[in-house]
């Protein structure tokens, strides 16, 4: 639907390219002083996608928030993506989610029906996930901003972590990368809009079908990759469970015209921050800058990376629809990360 103004022109940042770098994020908490509590078994001190409280023995509530700029122009279309990118969080710790409450800010450049539109987007999104929308809050800004608090649950020996990759898994991947880059070429109209369609549906489709096909096999580790890129999430898993994690970029799928935007420069502020944060990195001879732009990339409703048991990573692979097998986890060796 056309608006009196486009979103995009709204906000500085758009989408997951607009999060605060991990790298500022860990200075910012680093001796930050709180209460514990016993049953809050994932807390922020272990960088996962969402925390985790033990309600009893049978149930473990799963609690996460995300929300973004506009990354889209159509409102209906960013309320969809918006919210396919909150619930993820819940995918991610391999739960269900529930219940969702708004988190909105409108600007004065907003007619109500783009209000309208942004809330009925989201509003779909979470319907389609099985959950429901039960409230929220809006405030007027300086900037659009939209997304949602997320409330899901999952057995307790069920919960996945970001920090529980084991020597010997396979690493696959659910999602092409890119996003970042074309949406970031856009602006500047050099994306063809068959693709831009592809790309906006890609990030409007819940994760919920992987996490399905997921939860039904021993996978030991799992992330969503979003505004961190690829590499940036396998840092985090790689370090969380004092592993070293082996991508493939060979075996990497992305959306094939990034990376020509990529060398050509059309890139999110985002992926420099990743860059800066991936320190303990290394990096094969002859893998372009290009290619390893696309790596540190920040994704938004992006795919699940998980690290799953060699002997059934073909057999996992074979159920799902456009992931590939990535690469591969060892003990700790010299770098946390590396990309061959």
């Amino acid at each position: 639907m056309e608006t009196k103004a486009k979103l995009t022109h709204l906000a500085a940042c758009a989408g997951c390219g607009a999060k605060v770098g991990a790298g500022t994020l860990a200075a910012l908490l680093d001796g930050f002083k709180t209460r514990t509590d016993p049953r809050l078994v994932v807390g922020f001190d272990r960088s996962d996608d969402a925390c985790v409280y033990l309600i009893n023995d049978e149930t473990a509530l799963i609690e996460t928030t995300d929300f973004f700029p506009p990354i889209v122009d159509d409102p209906y279309l960013y309320g969809q993506i918006a919210a396919a990118n909150a619930l993820s969080d819940v995918y991610a710790m391999g739960g269900e989610p529930r219940l969702a409450l708004n988190l909105l800010c409108t600007t004065a450049a907003m007619d109500d029906d783009t209000v309208r539109e942004i809330l009925r987007g989201g509003y779909d999104k979470v319907y389609e996930a099985g959950a429901v929308v039960a409230g929220g809050h809006t405030i007027q800004s300086a900037e659009p901003i939209y997304g949602l608090a997320v409330t899901g649950f999952a057995h307790p020996d069920r919960v996945l972590t970001n920090s529980n990759a084991k020597p010997g898994d396979a690493l696959i991947l659910t999602k092409p990368l890119g996003v970042g880059v074309l949406t970031t070429a856009a602006k500047a109209d050099l994306v063809e809009e068959e693709l831009l369609h592809r790309v906006w549906n890609q990030m409007a489709t819940l994760n919920r079908a992987a996490r399905d096909v997921m939860v039904t096999y021993p996978v030991h580790s799992c992330t969503d990759v979003t505004g961190f890129g690829l590499l940036g999430h396998s840092y985090e898993m790689a370090q969380g469970s004092s592993v070293s994690i082996h991508l493939r970029a060979a075996d990497i799928p992305y959306h094939r015209e990034a990376l020509e935007l990529a060398d050509m420069g059309f890139l999110p502020a985002g992926a420099y921050r990743n860059r800066d944060y991936v320190r303990e990195i290394c990096v094969a001879p002859g893998i372009s800058r290009a290619m390893q732009d696309i790596c540190y990339d920040p994704q938004t409703s992006g795919g699940l990376l998980f690290a799953i048991p060699q002997d059934c990573a073909e057999d996992c692979l074979a159920k799902l629809d456009g992931a590939a097998i990535v690469g591969y986890v060892t003990e700790r060796q010299d770098a946390a990360l590396y990309l061959e």
